[in-house]
């Protein structure tokens, strides 16, 4: 099990802000997680750690929004994912530790310009084959790597405008069997080494109160406010990973 005291203070922090996301807080803000304990070990081992967490954060969301979803934009959103995730598997494991912080790097600092000068009103878009396709193996993609596929399934399901239960039923199920894929190719990979599974099993009583956390911030406090915070640090982890990356790529 790790020890390192730097590891908690930056996964301690990073769980509860993805249990919040399941919570109903915006998942936009879980894309931080991943770079966030990236800053103690490295982000594969950050993303083998979190997994077995957000299956646990996965069946307390499927229970609270159980029977509540788009059958149909499940149907094509899905099997995009998994291509996704496959695409995942088949690349990352060819990349070095500094190639993917330097990916992780960039996937954060382009998720929050995305945040900050993307349109704030958007018309009403219809279920699409293609768009649900694309957006959806994307989403895959950056889930498998970074456990960040809340923006890109976002930007595909928001513009419906669909009932608010709904949109977060339809992204329960849809992260609840993303995540039960991606432990296929994590356990191929050797990912849940004694270590990852230990100290994942440590973080596993964070995952309720984060989640708890989450329902109770929802009426407390600004959810704008929480998000700016949140990709400020994102776009500040992002470029520290993607700085760290470029040095070492260029020392080795």
């Amino acid at each position: 099990m790790i020890i390192d005291p730097f590891f908690y203070l930056c996964a301690i922090p990073a769980v509860l802000i993805f249990g919040m996301a399941k919570g109903g807080f915006g998942g936009g803000i879980s894309i931080i997680s991943v770079p966030l304990i990236s800053l103690a070990v490295s982000p594969v081992q950050a993303a083998a750690i979190l997994l077995p967490i957000l299956v646990v954060m996965d069946g307390v969301a499927l229970w609270s929004f159980r029977g509540k979803w788009s059958r149909e934009n499940l149907n094509i959103i899905i099997p995009g994912a998994i291509i996704g995730i496959v695409v995942g598997a088949l690349s990352f494991r060819y990349l070095s530790e500094d190639m993917i912080r330097i990916c992780f790097g960039l996937i954060s600092i382009v998720f929050s310009l995305n945040y900050w000068f993307k349109s704030k009103e958007k018309p009403k878009q219809e279920i699409s084959k293609v768009r649900g396709g694309i957006w959806g193996a994307v989403a895959g993609f950056t889930s498998f790597g970074i456990h960040a596929g809340g923006p890109p399934i976002s930007i595909y399901l928001l513009p419906q405008k669909m009932d608010k239960v709904l949109l977060m039923g339809t992204m329960a199920i849809f992260f609840a069997v993303v995540n039960l894929i991606k432990v296929i190719p994590y356990t191929w990979q050797g990912q849940f080494s004694t270590t990852n599974l230990l100290t994942s099993l440590v973080m596993i009583p964070l995952a309720p109160i984060g989640v708890r956390l989450g329902y109770f911030l929802l009426h407390k406090v600004s959810e704008k406010m929480i998000y700016q915070i949140c990709y400020f640090f994102l776009f500040i982890v992002g470029l520290k990973l993607l700085v760290d990356g470029i040095q070492g790529m260029l020392v080795s």
